[in-house]
């Protein structure tokens, strides 16, 4: 299945990206792709998308990374809704907002009227036939 992901190309402390149309199996550090479809300088914010061939290959069923569509829905490239991109971040932030309810735990009290279990007395003993 062929996707369109950002290609980072940029130099260490500096990132920059290519817009490239790749099969999903290649990682997006193998260098292997089938078209670069635009650039990405993330200090700058500055993207330049080949806006004709994009829409060309997404007519075609080829699905955009997240972060892309973000970028491109951001540019108004396509029309959409962003997505997002950190949904476990999110979902740890929730369940430790939520209060935690504790249960004291159930003491039973022992009554005072009730006699102890039974005790083996001496006599019940001395029935027992010997072996």
């Amino acid at each position: 299945m062929l996707v369109i992901r950002l290609q980072r190309v940029g130099r260490k402390n500096d990132p920059s990206f290519r817009v490239v149309l790749t099969e999903s199996k290649n990682g997006p550090r193998s260098g292997k792709f089938l078209e670069i479809l635009g650039s990405y300088d993330a200090r700058k914010g500055q993207p330049q998308f080949n806006a004709e061939r994009i829409k060309h290959w997404l007519s075609k069923g080829v699905k955009p990374s997240n972060t892309l569509n973000n970028l491109l829905v951001k540019n108004k490239v396509i029309a959409g809704t962003k997505i997002n991109v950190s949904p476990a971040r999110k979902a740890k932030e929730v369940v430790e907002e939520k209060p935690v309810e504790t249960k004291a735990p159930v003491v039973e009290e022992a009554k005072v009227d009730e006699a102890p279990a039974e005790v083996p007395t001496e006599e019940k003993a001395e029935e027992a036939p010997v072996a």
